[in-house]
């Protein structure tokens, strides 16, 4: 469904009411190439229209901002943010007003001494690494344009750059890697006192090139036992190391949490600005803008689709972001909505201890963090109306 702002659909809001505390998300689409697990909508262009597109965004955030008067967070993502000129950023983060963190992902290859102080100048108050991996082997298996070297120079130059905080990503699950391979790439993060780390285990995606690769039958990746022992093993290094899970795939020191995505986590509303980008309103309508960043610079106004949930699928929603975080499911939130759980469902994984309950909240027990997604499809199923 295309139309103009969504905003305008989300019936009975009133701009003046009180908002619970959310970000806005800003899509940098263009790459220098595309990584062969990459499923993200990236465009890879020579000479990208950048100008064009920040004025566009612009637009747009003029056209939804009174959703979100008092931004807390701003995170750039992509795409390759670290590839979009300096002065943009900086027109972007001046407009939009964050109040607190302002993420920007960077990546090695795109990124010198000098931008890291000038985003710093800009009001780039946190970095996003996609570092990946440290070995040379896999960083040409990832097809990443970067060298091995490249990526540990970018881990040295950002920890003594003096931001109030950066994560670093981390690829793990590869084809074929060793645990002793994975602790050379643990090792240099650690090393490096990086305050926040992301984990990804290595997805193929249908339609990327990874996804062909496999279902090809020219790559094989790991089995679960395998991937789980990964996981595990990252998990004893980074906790010993002071580093503390707060959702499934990413570990924080203290204070230094990404609160850009906890929010997404928590289930908070944000703004979606550029191309292909998703947006949730306060009063949950769900917004996604068009994917092609051409149709989006002609009319940022424009967007590629807008739904307001019903309160199943709202309570669905939240199930699926909460369950993943720390925090775990806020039952009063389900109520809220009118749905409740089927405690009788879900005894079986109480017993086994994969879930737990806590007052007002049902939880991921140490033993359900591995089986995140099955236990939120068991949730998911457990999902019951609480109206007379």
């Amino acid at each position: 469904m295309q139309g103009r702002c969504p905003c305008v659909q989300t019936r009975g809001y009133n701009a003046s009411m009180s908002v619970p505390t959310h970000g806005v998300y800003v899509h940098l689409p263009w790459c220098a190439h595309r990584c062969h697990y990459c499923s993200f909508n990236v465009v890879v262009e020579r000479d990208p229209p950048q100008a064009a597109y920040t004025q566009a965004l612009l637009q747009q955030w003029a056209g939804i901002r009174e959703h979100f008067p008092a931004p807390s967070t701003l995170y750039f993502g992509g795409g390759t943010p670290s590839l979009h000129p300096v002065e943009q950023i900086a027109a972007l983060i001046e407009a939009i007003a964050p109040s607190g963190e302002v993420t920007l992902e960077a990546n090695p290859g795109s990124t010198s001494l000098d931008k890291l102080e000038q985003w710093r100048a800009a009001g780039v108050t946190r970095l996003s690494l996609g570092l990946q991996t440290f070995s040379e082997r896999y960083t040409r298996f990832l097809h990443r344009q970067h060298s091995a070297e490249e990526a540990l120079e970018l881990l040295q130059a950002v920890s003594e750059a003096g931001f109030a905080s950066w994560s670093a990503d981390l690829i793990f699950a590869l084809p074929g890697q060793t645990l002793d391979e994975l602790d050379q790439d643990i090792a240099h993060i650690l090393a490096s006192g990086a305050p926040h780390v992301s984990l990804y285990g290595l997805t193929a995606h249908p339609g990327t090139h990874l996804g062909n690769a496999v279902d090809g039958g020219r790559v094989q990746l790991p089995p679960d036992e395998d991937w789980a022992r990964a996981y595990a093993h990252i998990l004893d290094r980074l906790q010993s190391d002071g580093l503390s899970r707060y959702e499934v795939s990413n570990f924080a020191r203290p204070g230094q949490r990404g609160l850009h995505n906890e929010a997404y986590w928590r289930a908070q509303p944000y703004a979606g600005l550029g191309a292909g980008a998703h947006g949730c309103l306060p009063l949950g309508t769900r917004t996604l803008g068009v994917s092609d960043p051409a149709a989006f610079i002609a009319g940022p106004e424009h967007y590629e689709s807008w739904e307001t949930p019903d309160p199943e699928q709202r309570a669905l929603d939240l199930l699926l972001s909460t369950l993943r975080h720390v925090d775990g499911v806020p039952l009063d939130r389900l109520q809220a909505l009118g749905f409740s759980l089927d405690r009788r469902a879900l005894l079986p994984h109480l017993e086994r201890g994969t879930l737990r309950e806590r007052p007002g909240r049902l939880q991921l027990a140490e033993a359900g963090w591995t089986l995140a997604d099955g236990l939120t499809r068991a949730c998911a199923s457990a999902l019951q109306s609480s109206q007379p």
